[in-house]
């Protein structure tokens, strides 16, 4: 009997050294995956997937594609173990979008691997150019972490979970809103350890880059909805498929509510492929009902697939 499901990809943050090795060992699709990068690339991607050091992989240039190409490496392997499993929807925290819409045909393995290697390059240079950070907002309500970020003069970079908001922005800005958390409400303020300012103004010049680089990419409709961070609904045409990647670089990522669109669509099984188990836990706050099984590694593919046959 078949099994439906969406598929959720992880975002930046979740690299882990080691991801993927056992993958190319047991399946020669995975393998050929992780060759195909390395050669489209010019540098051995997958030796640093595999190797690191952390420093290496945690760079933005360099992990971006290595989310990526281990997110579909995972999604190769288990469509190849459980044939059965039907895709009705897919999704991705930020760079897990792109992953997404891979996986969903919007475009080829080689067109999304180029992109996300620019967009990791020229979020990485914006990086380089003006000094930036984060900090997530645990236990506030969104109105008060609203409010704080425009006092601030900072972005809300991400809506991940009730009362888990991210905001990103000048290192001033950021050190200001952490210091003023608690009398707004908030819980904790905790710092992320990132290189700058994703998903804020600073990244303005990564994504004028990021626009002409999706003009000339070759994109066509997905085969089954995929839920934009932006607009937090599904996006099918080309243009807009174009508009809403660029639009996310600067923009917050809305993933409560891309959730709750799935969610209200019918959605209730949920299959997270990426190196940790971030989304599986975003989405128990979201919703307690729904289910999300996490594939990570060779070990957490064989217990999904006695899940779904079961």
């Amino acid at each position: 009997m078949p099994v439906s499901a969406v598929l959720l990809f992880s975002g930046q943050g979740a690299q882990k050294v080691g991801m993927g090795q056992d993958l190319a060992v047991a399946f020669p699709g995975a393998r050929a995956l992780f060759e195909q990068a390395d050669a489209a690339l010019g540098f051995p991607l997958s030796r640093v997937m595999f190797e690191g050091p952390m420093e290496e992989l945690t760079k933005t240039s360099r992990c971006q594609p290595a989310l990526y190409t281990h997110g579909l490496a995972l999604l190769g392997a288990l469509r190849e173990r459980a044939p059965g499993l039907e895709v009705t929807a897919a999704a991705g925290l930020s760079l897990g979008e792109f992953t997404a819409h891979a996986a969903a045909g919007t475009f080829d393995f080689a067109t999304g691997l180029n992109l996300v290697f620019q967009r990791g390059s020229y979020m990485e240079q914006a990086c380089e150019a003006a000094r930036g950070a984060m900090v997530a907002m645990i236990g506030g309500e969104e109105e008060a972490v609203r409010a704080l970020a425009a006092e601030c003069d900072v972005d809300v970079a991400n809506l991940n979970a009730p009362g888990q908001i991210v905001l990103s922005g000048c290192v001033e800005g950021i050190e200001k809103a952490a210091a003023l958390a608690k009398e707004k409400g908030i819980k904790r303020a905790i710092p992320l350890p990132v290189a700058g300012a994703y998903h804020s103004r600073l990244m303005r010049s990564a994504q004028e880059k990021l626009a002409a680089a999706l003009e000339s990419a070759a994109i066509t409709p997905p085969g089954v909805p995929v839920v934009s961070n932006f607009e937090a609904r599904p996006v099918t045409d080309a243009a807009d498929i174009r508009a809403t990647l660029t639009a996310q670089v600067t923009g917050s990522v809305r993933w409560v509510e891309s959730m709750r669109h799935l969610i209200a669509a019918g959605h209730r099984l949920f299959i997270e492929l990426g190196p940790d188990t971030a989304l599986a836990g975003m989405l128990g706050k979201i919703d307690r009902e729904a289910k999300v099984i996490s594939v990570k590694d060779t070990a957490t593919l064989d217990a999904a697939v006695a899940e779904l046959g079961s």
